[in-house]
């Protein structure tokens, strides 16, 4: 089994421009460990700070979706594009907003199985519409959405959020990005 991060160049926190190595050293800082997903897109800073500042809008924005429920958007959309990277990074995230150590592994294996209060089904439902075959999206599947209570704020979070994932999802592919070891263990244990 290989060892490396990437199939591409990665670049560590001190070789990035200052702006990005300050914004990722915070991230670095509260986790422990520099993301290997900053690393790989390190090499090409233009989208590294593209990607940070959608993230950042999609993931940070205040109103709409919890936390958790972003969360649970990134497991569901990663876990149907079968993405080992963001299902085990994204599953740290949620097993820690959700304060469940078991539903981000539920989520990613089996989405449609995994049991779920009805607006939490109506998420990940509404996620794997569009992560799966998003030419078949169409007003049945923002009916079923509305008619689980989300509002179309929230509705465009998780279209928004499952987008920004499946380009992610992909460059991971691309990359053959593997995750952080730190990122196993984290939210293992119930708090």
């Amino acid at each position: 089994m290989s060892e490396a991060v990437s199939r591409f160049p990665v670049t560590e926190l001190e070789d990035l421009p200052e702006d990005l190595r300050e914004r990722i050293g915070v991230i670095a800082e509260k986790s422990g460990f520099v993301p290997n997903i900053f690393r790989a897109l390190g090499h090409r800073p233009a989208e590294l700070r593209a990607f940070l500042d959608y993230h950042d809008a999609l993931m940070d924005r205040a109103g709409g979706l919890s936390k958790a429920e972003r969360e649970l958007v990134v497991v569901a959309t990663s876990g149907a594009n079968h993405c080992t990277y963001c299902v085990v990074a994204h599953g740290a995230i949620l097993r820690i907003r959700a304060k469940d150590p078991e539903l981000a592994d539920r989520v990613s294996s089996n989405p449609w199985q995994v049991e779920l209060d009805e607006r939490g089904r109506a998420i990940v439902d509404l996620a794997l519409a569009l992560a799966q075959d998003s030419a078949l999206f169409g007003e049945g599947d923002l009916e079923a959405a509305r008619n689980a209570g989300l509002t179309d704020d929230e509705i465009w979070d998780i279209g928004a959020i499952t987008a920004l994932f499946a380009m992610s999802n992909r460059l991971a592919h691309l990359t053959a990005l593997r995750p952080n070891p730190e990122f196993f263990l984290l939210g293992r244990t119930p708090r």
